[in-house]
């Protein structure tokens, strides 16, 4: 079963099985502006949570995407290196930035789920 998990700090992770996918959410990339490079992660690197993993700079600023949860880089989005605006039109599906093998599964509790995580943007504005 597939589900979404989402940071404060705006990445979210679609968990199928033991692999992660991760990218930032809608709420991100509209704050950062049209996104122009992306810089992902080694394939096999060792993640814990919290850790810088990718940088997502735009027009407006430079933005450091971290690690929901312990894992190791299994994929990285090489369409993201030609086309990085696709992290505007797409950011929760072809906008994805990494996948991972989760290593620590119960630091998926930790996260909101999409009701709580609309809520928590909400109460930004």
């Amino acid at each position: 079963m597939t589900s979404m998990r989402y940071t404060r700090e705006h990445e979210w992770i679609r968990v199928d099985g033991e692999i992660g996918t991760v990218g930032i959410t809608d709420y991100a990339q509209e704050q950062l502006g049209d996104v122009v490079f992306v810089e992902l992660p080694e394939v096999g690197r060792q993640v814990v949570k919290g850790d810088e993993v990718a940088v997502v700079e735009s027009v407006k600023a430079a933005s450091e995407v971290y690690a929901p949860v312990s894992g190791d880089v299994t994929e990285t989005n090489e369409k993201l290196a030609e086309e990085p605006a696709t992290v505007n039109s797409a950011p929760t599906a072809e906008g994805w930035f990494f996948k991972m093998r989760i290593t620590a599964s119960a630091e998926l509790d930790d996260l909101m789920d999409t009701a709580t995580y609309k809520d928590y943007v909400d109460s930004l504005d």
